[in-house]
């Protein structure tokens, strides 16, 4: 999508969009736009209404925002009339800008508009879009200049359909080797560094609790690497790093599921929202260091499968009893934490993940769990999540939820083996490996990162995460 400002409607010919902030169906006050007057009684900017109206060959699409506006609220409103009102867009379409917009409703509009453009049918025969035509280019109706806000905008919006995307195809196209070949092709793009580990580098690292996972499967797990450091003097950049689970796709191994396996190609949710990060960060060209690793691998059944009861080695050297092979995203994790730390040593350290049921359980579709031992970090994440609609809460790391990953054959297990407390006890395994650093945080996005909603008939990706993680990392 490209874009271009405008100062008035002159030799305009196509469809106007026009947000309007709720009044009341009493007003005496029609709305007006451009000659254009609107009765009360028939719309008056009630949030999730939109009215059409024609003259002089232009359609007038006035879009109801409420009294009360937020951003993810923008965001949706913008994203259905795109989706949903296709037949009112012909070549050229203008966006008005009330004077009212600060910076962030107009990004989650224009953001909000190219999200639209998203469809779950990969493949089914359709037509594009009118917003992706190499030629369409959206005017800014606006007595302001928006344009460095819009293209940032247009840059998350991407990102995001980059990994919504990843996260809907099939499992028998997004293997680990085509992530790999995701990052590559993207890292050449936008400007980060991609190494990618094979099955045999991942064996001489000793990155025994990675490949245990994936050894029942006929896709070699891949352990991607990227590095994305700015033109600035590296010394002076603060270094995060991003963790992300990446598992194609989770049969439960062994202890197989008995419910919603139809699902569980978005096990990789979070890895894709590390994919979609990264590829925003450089596309912004953020003035920070990161290194992000994303550990791919399917959980597949065969007779090469892990074992309840099996003990393996980890990359940190420890020793891990598998109660439940079910519970292996925080296995490949846990060679990813030590793997980053050992060998890049960020200041900050954040883990993403579709990681457990308990998390859903707790907080439904509405928050991520979020675990942290550090309060800033903690409360930097929250306010982050509270502004664009990514919410997320915490939940305790107390020493007492130790017992719960204890081991009599081990250093650790990888599950407690109760019907109780498993975001936490989760956690708590992961925490294990961070060697204590001081200011790592965990996100449990099992209740987030998959849903139901209005753009599609079966539950599908949301993209969570990868503007949660590159505003905070901005705003560090």
């Amino acid at each position: 999508m490209k874009t271009k400002k405008i100062s008035n409607l002159e030799n305009f010919s196509g469809t106007i969009l026009i947000p309007v902030f709720e009044t009341s169906s009493k007003s005496i006050i029609p709305i007006k736009f451009d000659d254009i007057e609107i009765s009360s009684k028939v719309f008056y900017g009630k949030k999730d209404t939109h009215y059409l109206a024609e003259k002089n060959n232009n359609i007038y699409l006035f879009i109801g925002l409420g009294k009360e506006i937020d951003y993810r609220s923008i965001k949706t409103i913008f994203r259905r009339i795109s989706s949903k009102e296709i037949e009112s867009f012909p070549k050229c379409v203008a966006l008005f800008i009330p004077e009212q917009f600060n910076d962030a409703l107009v990004e989650a509009s224009v953001s909000g508009l190219l999200l639209g453009t998203y469809n779950l049918g990969h493949y089914k025969i359709k037509g594009k879009h009118p917003f992706l035509d190499d030629h369409f280019e959206l005017e800014i109706l606006s007595t302001n200049d928006h344009s460095v806000i819009i293209n940032k905008a247009i840059k998350i919006a991407r990102a995001q359909l980059e990994t919504l995307r990843l996260v809907d195809l099939p499992p028998n196209k997004v293997s680990p080797k085509y992530l790999a070949n995701w990052a590559m092709d993207k890292g050449a793009k936008y400007g980060f560094e991609v190494e990618v580990l094979g099955l045999e580098a991942c064996e001489i690292q000793g990155l025994g609790a990675f490949l245990a996972v994936g050894k029942a499967s006929q896709h070699e797990p891949q352990f991607i690497i990227m590095k994305y450091v700015p033109k600035e003097n590296e010394k002076s950049l603060k270094h995060i790093g991003l963790l992300g689970k990446g598992i194609t796709f989770d049969t439960g191994g062994l202890n197989i599921k008995t419910a919603g396996m139809l699902e569980m190609k978005c096990d990789m949710a979070g890895g894709a929202a590390v994919f979609g990060a990264m590829q925003l960060i450089a596309d912004l060209q953020l003035p920070v260091k990161i290194t992000a690793i994303v550990p791919c691998a399917e959980n597949s059944v065969d007779n090469k499968s892990l074992l309840p009861s099996d003990v393996i080695h980890s990359y940190s050297g420890n020793s891990i009893e598998i109660i439940d092979t079910d519970a292996e995203g925080r296995l490949i994790l846990a060679d990813g934490l030590s793997y980053l730390i050992k060998n890049f040593e960020p200041e900050y350290i954040i883990d993403i993940a579709t990681l457990t049921g308990s998390s859903m359980g707790t907080f439904g579709h509405e928050c991520a769990a979020l675990f942290t031992n550090n309060e800033a970090i903690s409360k930097k994440l929250q306010k982050v999540g509270d502004a664009i609609g990514e919410r997320l809460w915490p939940l305790p790391l107390w020493d007492v939820y130790k017992q719960d990953i204890e081991s009599d054959i081990a250093d650790v297990k990888n599950y407690s083996g109760k019907p109780l407390a498993g975001a936490i006890s989760a956690a708590k395994f992961l925490e294990y490996f961070t060697q204590d650093h001081p200011a790592w945080a965990h996100l449990d996005i099992a209740g987030v990162a998959f849903g139901d909603d209005e753009f599609a008939k079966s539950k599908h990706a949301t993209a969570y995460g990868v503007q949660l993680l590159t505003q905070f990392i901005e705003e560090l």
